[in-house]
C-alpha cells in the first residue's frame, strides 16, 4: 500500500480497503508489542530498535527514490533528526528498555496515554481541548494512576521510568513534528524519520555497552524481521490510508483496540499474568481514550 495516490475525500463506508487497514492497524500493532519481548531474547532493546528502523527506513526509502521522489532537504534531514531522537531513541527504545522487566500487555496499557499526553502538549500552541476532551484526559490519567500501583509497575520502578520517559518523549516529537520541525512531504518524511531514529538507537546501544547473541536464536531473528516488515512497514502505510480515506474517529480506534490485543496476547501466549485490579485499571484508562477520540471535531 502506497500514501502517494490517495485520495483526502473520507468515506464512512467500510470497504475492503478499509477493513484490511483496520486489520493492519489493529492486530499487527497490538501484536508488535509481545513480539518486542520474543526479539528482546537475542536482541538488547536500542540494538533491536535501532538495526529494525534503519532496516526499514532504507527499504522505504529505496522506494519512494524508485518512485522518483526527491530527498528531503538539509533542513528536513535536521527535522528528522530531531523528531526521529525524541519519537524513535526516547519513544520506542523506552518502551524495549521498559519490556525487559514489565509485561507487554501493561506496556501498551500504559502507552493508551499517549493521545491525552498529545492533546495538553498542544495547548502550548494555542490548541485547548474541549469538554469531552477535558474529560478524556482526567479519566485517563486516572486509569494510569490505578494502573502504576498494579503489582506489574510496582515490581519494576525502572521499567515504570522508562515507559513514562517513552510516552513524554513520544508525545514531544510528535507535536514538534505538526508544529515546528515538519519532516519531507509523504513516506520521504517518515523514511528520514527512521534512519535517523534508527542511528540514535543504535549510538545509544553503543554508549549503554549492549552485546547482541549472535547467532540470534530463530525466534528471535523472526521476531526481529516482522517488526521491520509488518510493523514499520506494512501496518504503518495501513495506519496512513486510514488517515487519508476514513474518518479520524476510525483511523484513531487503534488507540484502544491495541491494549487490549496486547494484553490478551501477552497472557495467551506470553504467559504474562495481568491481575484483576489491572483489568480495571486498563478499563478505565481506555474509557478516557473513548472519550477523548469522540470529543475530538
Amino acid at each position: 500500500m502506497t500514501t502517494a495516490s490517495l485520495s483526502p475525500t473520507r468515506d464512512s463506508r467500510l470497504g475492503p480497503l478499509i477493513l484490511a487497514c483496520l486489520a493492519a492497524t489493529w492486530l499487527v500493532w497490538g501484536s508488535t508489542y509481545l513480539v518486542i519481548k520474543f526479539a528482546l531474547i537475542s536482541f538488547p532493546p536500542f540494538f533491536q530498535m535501532g538495526s529494525r528502523f534503519l532496516a526499514a527506513g532504507a527499504l522505504l526509502m529505496a522506494w519512494t527514490r524508485w518512485r522518483g521522489q526527491p530527498w528531503p532537504t538539509r533542513r528536513e534531514w535536521l527535522h528528522a533528526l530531531v523528531v526521529g531522537t525524541l519519537m524513535l531513541g526516547g519513544g520506542m527504545g523506552g518502551t524495549a528498555v521498559a519490556e525487559e522487566t514489565v509485561g507487554s500487555g501493561l506496556i501498551v496499557a500504559f502507552i493508551a496515554v499517549v493521545p491525552m499526553m498529545i492533546t495538553l502538549a498542544n495547548l502550548a500552541f494555542g490548541l485547548k481541548p474541549g469538554r469531552m476532551e477535558a474529560a478524556g484526559i482526567g479519566v485517563g490519567l486516572i486509569g494510569v494512576l490505578m494502573l502504576t500501583q498494579g503489582a506489574g509497575f510496582q515490581a519494576s520502578t525502572h521499567g515504570l521510568v522508562a515507559i513514562t520517559v517513552a510516552c513524554v518523549t513520544w508525545s514531544i516529537g510528535s507535536v514538534l513534528s505538526q508544529f515546528r520541525l515538519p519532516l519531507a512531504p509523504g513516506a520521504t518524511g517518515f523514511a528520514s524519520e527512521m534512519l535517523c531514529g534508527g542511528a540514535v538507537l543504535l549510538g545509544l546501544s553503543w554508549m549503554s555497552g549492549e552485546a547482541p547473541q549472535w547467532p540470534p536464536q530463530p525466534v528471535a531473528l523472526a521476531a526481529w524481521a516482522y517488526l521491520v516488515v509488518f510493523g514499520s512497514l506494512i501496518a504503518f502505510n495501513a495506519y496512513m490510508v486510514l488517515l487519508a480515506r476514513a474518518p479520524s474517529g476510525l483511523a484513531s480506534s487503534y488507540t484502544f483496540v491495541n491494549p487490549v490485543i496486547a494484553m490478551l496476547l501477552g497472557v495467551a501466549v506470553g504467559g504474562e499474568h495481568v491481575s484483576g485490579f489491572e483489568w480495571s485499571a486498563v478499563g478505565v484508562v481506555l474509557l478516557g481514550v473513548v472519550l477523548l477520540v469522540s470529543g475530538r471535531r
